[in-house]
């Protein structure tokens, strides 16, 4: 398994660098976003351990660049930037997971493998998601609905992604902060209802039956017919 850690503090790299190598890993280092985004669009890893505040390009805008160019590494955040409002910027711009320093090493052992165990498990012949006429294609991370092609912003992809993959399945609250948003607590925001709302307005028109229905305290459903 091979790492690529994007990091300009010697001692986190030191510490997160000698870690995995111990866990087996091969670990590539880079210490500024420009090189750290080179070797990601043209590297080949399984996982991506990215530092928000990095030289010459941040962290946020290196995952952002390469998700555009259909980059899909799984990247993990690694950060001091721990606010709620800098997690849901890291995830809305493709993060994976966030990771806030000061952390154990364990824990960010624990994040990485999960990345690359649920990357590795995705069934490869549902490279399509489908439920009535809205298609998601997961690998050219475009989403349709008709003829119309609809435009949802990596995070907004990444809910509407497992939303259809548990169609006909109550999904809660609870299991989309966890899932989506990588929050193991209840942040007492409102990013769950607002996230829904935004999707609901890209993907349903006037005559269109909803596609994303609100089950009154319990969470949402997606129907299969």
């Amino acid at each position: 398994m091979r790492a690529l850690l994007i990091e300009d503090e010697p001692e986190t790299v030191a510490h997160v660098a000698e870690g995995l190598a111990a866990a087996g890993w091969a670990v590539e280092v880079a210490s500024d976003g420009g090189r750290g985004y080179e070797l990601a669009r043209l590297g080949d890893f399984d996982v991506l351990v990215v530092d928000r505040m990095l030289p010459q390009l941040d962290g946020l805008a290196l995952v952002k660049k390469l998700r555009a160019g259909q980059v899909a590494t799984p990247a993990l955040f690694v950060t001091a930037m721990g606010a709620i409002a800098d997690r849901v910027d890291g995830l809305e711009g493709g993060g994976d997971d966030y990771l806030v320093k000061p952390f154990s090493f364990a824990e960010l052992q624990a994040r990485v493998n999960a990345l690359v165990r649920r990357a590795q498990t995705q069934p490869r012949e549902r490279t399509q998601l489908q439920v009535r006429n809205l298609v998601l294609d997961r690998l050219a991370r475009t989403v349709r609905r008709g003829e119309r092609e609809i435009e949802l912003l990596p995070l907004e992809f990444k809910l509407m992604e497992f939303l259809l993959m548990h169609v006909g399945q109550l999904v809660t609250r609870t299991m989309l902060l966890e899932q989506v948003w990588g929050f193991h607590f209840d942040p007492r925001t409102n990013i769950v209802e607002t996230h829904i709302s935004r999707i609901r307005g890209k993907i349903d028109e006037p005559g269109e039956p909803a596609l994303i229905a609100t089950v009154r305290g319990a969470g949402y459903l997606v129907a299969g017919e």
